[in-house]
C-alpha cells in the first residue's frame, strides 16, 4: 500500500505538502523524523513517531532516525508555554545513548537497499562557529517568516529566548543536511512540527535552486477523555523497562478506554485493515478481548515474547484465584519485584534458619498481615491462610529457608484478597 494511503485509513494523517503521494509512487525516497535527547529513555508517546517510521521502511522507503544531539542542547518551542529547562549535557549524552539503543530494536538498521541509518545532527554544527551559523544558516529565513509560525506565535507574549527562536533555523539547516549528504526529501513528524518542518523545506527551497522535498505529519494522539495520550495515573509509559515495567506497560493496555481503541489499533498495530475490522467486527460486544490482542502485540514488540508470557504469569498470580505453587514457583526474581509494586511488600530482617519462625510470630511480626496472635489462630483454624499457595494447617508449624523463593522471596494470602510479598534479608 502506499505510504500515504497506509496513514490515512490508519487515521495517522494531518498535513501534507502538494504532490508527496504522486512522488512516493515513482520510487523509494528517503525520509527522516528528529528525536531530542531530552527524557532518559523514548515514550510510548514517542513510539507514535517510530511507527510512522516503520510504515515509511514497509512501504519500501529508508528511514533516517535522527538523534538530536544538538537541538536537544536548545530546546524546542512546540507545545510548550513556558522556557525549557535546559539539561547538561552530561545528562544529554547519556540519554542519546539509550535512544540509540532503543530506536535499533523498532527499525531495521541490518539490511536491504532501504535499511534504516542513525545520523546525530551534533556532527553537523560541532566544528561550527557562531559567525558561520549567522552567515550560513541566519540569513536564509526572514524574522517575519518565523514570527509566522504558530509555535513562535503563541510564546511571545510569555516570552521566548533567542535560543529557543532559533531552535527552527536548526531543524531547517537539518533538512537542507540531510538533502544534500543523504538525498533525504521528507520530513516527518507530530502536527506541531509543521512550522518547524516547513521552515526547513523553504530553507531548502532557498538554498538549493529545482529543488522538491516534502512535509508530513500526524496528529497528536489524544485519548477520549481529552488528556495526553501516553501517560498513565502514575506518568509517563516509558519504552525503558527499568522506568515502565512490561507488567505496567501492558496494564495500559489493557485498561485502556473502550472508546480509545480503535484509534490505538490502527496507531499501534501492525495488522492489515481487514485483520483489524475483522477483530472489530468478530469481537464487538467484547472490547476487553481486543484489549488484550493489541496488548500482546504491543508488548511483545517493545519488550519481547518473553516479557510478555511473564506479564501473564504475573497478572495469573495477582488476579487468578486458582493460581498453582507451580506457577508462583517458577517467576523470576524479577516478577517477584513486580508483584511487590502491586501488593503489600513486607521486608523482614530475619535469618531462617532452622528451626525457623513459627507462623503465627510470622503473621503477627509486623502487624500486617494478622494484628494479634488470637487474629493469627482464628485465620490458621479458617483455612484463611497460606504460604506460597499451599494451605497452612496448623497455627504450630514453622517456616524455614526452604519456604523462600530465589532465597529471599515468599507469598502469604490470607482470605481470597488479601496478598503479601515477604522480602528476608
Amino acid at each position: 500500500m502506499n505510504f500515504i494511503d497506509e496513514l490515512t485509513w490508519r487515521g495517522m494523517l494531518h498535513d501534507i505538502t502538494p504532490g508527496a503521494k504522486d512522488d512516493l509512487e515513482k520510487g523509494m525516497r528517503t525520509g527522516y523524523i528528529g528525536f531530542d535527547p531530552t527524557a532518559p529513555s523514548l515514550t510510548i508517546g514517542n513510539y507514535v513517531q517510530i511507527m510512522i517510521l516503520s510504515h515509511w521502511q514497509r512501504a519500501g522507503h529508508k528511514p533516517i532516525f535522527l538523534l538530536g544531539g544538538a537541538t536537544g542542547r536548545i530546546g524546542d518551542p512546540s507545545g510548550k508555554d513556558k522556557e525549557r529547562q535546559l539539561k547538561s549535557y552530561d545528562e544529554l549524552d547519556r540519554n542519546l545513548h539509550f535512544q540509540k539503543e532503543q530506536a535499533s530494536k523498532f527499525l531495521n538498521f541490518e539490511s536491504g537497499k532501504n535499511k534504516a541509518e542513525m545520523v546525530n545532527n551534533y556532527d553537523f554544527y560541532k566544528n561550527m562557529n557562531v559567525l558561520d551559523f549567522l552567515r550560513d544558516i541566519g540569513k536564509n529565513l526572514t524574522i517575519n517568516y518565523m514570527l509566522g509560525k504558530e509555535a513562535v506565535k503563541k510564546r511571545l507574549e510569555s516570552g521566548l529566548s533567542f535560543t529557543e527562536f532559533s531552535y527552527q533555523l536548526l531543524q531547517a539547516n537539518d533538512f537542507l543536511h540531510l538533502y544534500q549528504h543523504h538525498n533525504c526529501t521528507y520530513q516527518m513528524g507530530g502536527s506541531d512540527q509543521w512550522g518547524n518542518i516547513t521552515a526547513g523545506t523553504e530553507f531548502i527551497r532557498r538554498n538549493v535552486t529545482g529543488s522538491k522535498v516534502y512535509a508530513v505529519t500526524s496528529p497528536l494522539l489524544t485519548k477520549a477523555d481529552g488528556k495526553k495520550f501516553g501517560k498513565s495515573e502514575e506518568g509517563n509509559i516509558w519504552l525503558d523497562p527499568n522506568m515502565t515495567s512490561p507488567y505496567k506497560f501492558y496494564q495500559f493496555w489493557v485498561n485502556a478506554d473502550d472508546a480509545d481503541l480503535p484509534k490505538f489499533f490502527r496507531y499501534f498495530s501492525f495488522k492489515s485493515k481487514e485483520e483489524i475490522e475483522s477483530i472489530e467486527n468478530d469481537m464487538a460486544d467484547d472490547p476487553r478481548g481486543r484489549k488484550a490482542i493489541l496488548a500482546e502485540e504491543i508488548t511483545s514488540r517493545i519488550h519481547s515474547k518473553e516479557e510478555y508470557d511473564s506479564v501473564l504469569d504475573v497478572s495469573g498470580i495477582l488476579f487468578n484465584k486458582k493460581a498453582s505453587q507451580e506457577q508462583l514457583l517458577s517467576l523470576r526474581e524479577q516478577d517477584f519485584e513486580t508483584i511487590s509494586q502491586e501488593i503489600d511488600s513486607i521486608k523482614i530482617k530475619l535469618p531462617l534458619d532452622s528451626p525457623g519462625i513459627g507462623i503465627v510470630d510470622l503473621l503477627t511480626m509486623h502487624g500486617n498481615i494478622c494484628q494479634s496472635n488470637g487474629d493469627a489462630r482464628r485465620a490458621i483454624k479458617n483455612n484463611a491462610i497460606s504460604v506460597n499457595k499451599v494451605k497452612i494447617g496448623s497455627h504450630e508449624d514453622r517456616v524455614t529457608a526452604e519456604n523462600l523463593i530465589h532465597n529471599r522471596y515468599m507469598m502469604v494470602e490470607n482470605g481470597k484478597k488479601n496478598k503479601y510479598i515477604l522480602k528476608f534479608s
